[in-house]
């Protein structure tokens, strides 16, 4: 069974067959041409924008596909799912739909915007469990929850039929493209959006180059791609939820390593950058999954100068309490926001002095902690400090030397940084 499956290629027809359907339960969605980022890159970049799909991801093509294939019996004993939200939207607007009984699991981490949504899509057919801190760990007590009670699992990628349903993109886009595309940039979380789209660009636009990009912080198929095996990471960064897993699936795999050009990971802190650029220069609002490949375009300028380009604006299911720690993230990738251990003497007027000799005129206390300690000299405080430019970084250490305020840089060390801030 293994064997078979590591050689599945979803056919044309097949992906055809998906479009039908899913056509009662997921729009078409817009492909429209970006100015701003068609001049920052001298390209013509066009947004294909599932963000402003029905459940404000693509992740209901495949789940409806995969669960309009099952037989009375496997609907009559409902379906299971793990997700970290959007998958999980997908399975629970489809189990409403067709009227069948779902239990999703979803890690503890999920934002509550997420979990909201799909209880609010599954409404009386859906039961949300959280556990478990990844998405990995939900999956194992989703599967363990399948053998128990005779359900169908419904995998978020590793499936042919949640395959076919994503390669619909791959249909659409074609048909809305006025030109002949050169490159299309798609997000990787497990594979099943870049395994279905690849699919179809290789039977009908083989000269396309398909782009996958995925978090710096989960690399899970570049690995796997550069080891030519499906490799599980020990531990990655679950910020960017929707596409974050540990282990992409074996069909997935299989698939991008034959039909995909290059995979590149971006830093989350380009990618928090980027949802910021869209939100305040486009009024587009999306999840940090769905900024990925956007976020890809600065490393590709020179290949793309003069193209056809298509970026998979994947998803939109953003939580408005995590702006905070975006906005840190960006501000900490553009070098733009730093963080000391400042000795203050104990003496009046210190913190003064810190203000008026120490701070450039465009830099800005962002974070302030102090401790006064009467038995020491000097008493720490962690300040955090915005900058104009990432320049001016420099001559604001050496200003806090030479005045001996200087007590340690907190952004080049990682385990204090975690500590402290």
């Amino acid at each position: 069974m293994k064997d078979t499956q590591k050689i599945y290629i979803p056919s044309l027809d097949a992906v055809k067959a998906a479009a039908q359907t899913i056509a009662e339960v997921a729009d078409p969605t817009p492909l429209g041409l970006s100015r701003r980022l068609s001049r920052e890159t001298e390209a013509q970049v066009w947004l294909k924008r599932e963000d402003l799909q029905r459940v404000r991801s693509y992740k209901i093509r495949g789940a409806f596909n995969k669960i309009s294939s099952l037989n009375e019996e496997q609907l009559s004993k409902g379906v299971v799912c793990a997700s970290a939200g959007n998958h999980a939207q997908g399975v629970a607007f489809a189990c409403n739909h067709l009227q069948i009984q779902g239990q999703i699991y979803m890690p503890t981490p999920t934002p509550r915007q997420k979990v909201e949504q799909t209880q609010l899509f599954g409404g009386e057919f859906v039961e949300v469990i959280l556990i478990g801190d990844t998405y990995d760990d939900a999956a194992k007590a989703a599967h363990e929850a399948c053998e128990k009670e005779g359900k169908t699992f419904v995998h978020p990628f590793n499936d042919p039929k949640t395959i076919e349903g994503q390669g619909t993109i791959g249909l659409e886009l074609l048909e809305q493209a006025e030109t002949p595309i050169d490159f299309v940039f798609v997000p990787v979380g497990g594979g099943g959006l870049a395994a279905g789209l690849s699919s179809v660009f290789k039977s009908l636009s083989p000269e396309t180059k398909i782009i996958g990009v995925e978090p710096a912080g989960a690399p899970s198929m570049k690995m796997s791609l550069r080891r030519g095996e499906v490799v599980q990471l020990g531990s990655i960064d679950k910020f960017i939820d929707g596409a974050a897993v540990q282990k992409v699936g074996e069909l997935t795999h299989a698939i991008c390593q034959q039909n995909l050009h290059e995979m590149l990971t971006v830093p989350e802190g380009k990618v928090c950058q980027t949802i910021l650029d869209l939100y305040n220069r486009d009024a587009i609002v999306v999840e940090p999954a769905g900024a990925l490949t956007i976020a890809a375009l600065d490393y590709y300028k020179e290949q793309i100068k003069g193209k056809h380009v298509v970026c998979i604006v994947s998803g939109s299911n953003n939580d408005i309490a995590r702006m905070a720690e975006i906005k840190e993230r960006a501000l900490l990738y553009g070098k733009l926001k730093h963080y000391f251990l400042i000795r203050f003497p104990q003496r009046p007027g210190a913190l003064r002095e810190f203000l008026t000799d120490i701070l450039g005129p465009d830099d800005d206390i962002a974070h302030f902690e102090y401790s006064k300690k009467n038995s020491k000299e000097n008493a720490p405080a962690v300040v955090g400090i915005e900058l104009k430019r990432p320049e001016d970084l420099e001559p604001l250490i050496q200003r806090m030397k030479a005045q001996n305020f200087f007590g340690a840089y907190l952004n080049d060390e990682p385990d204090l940084f975690q500590y402290l801030i």
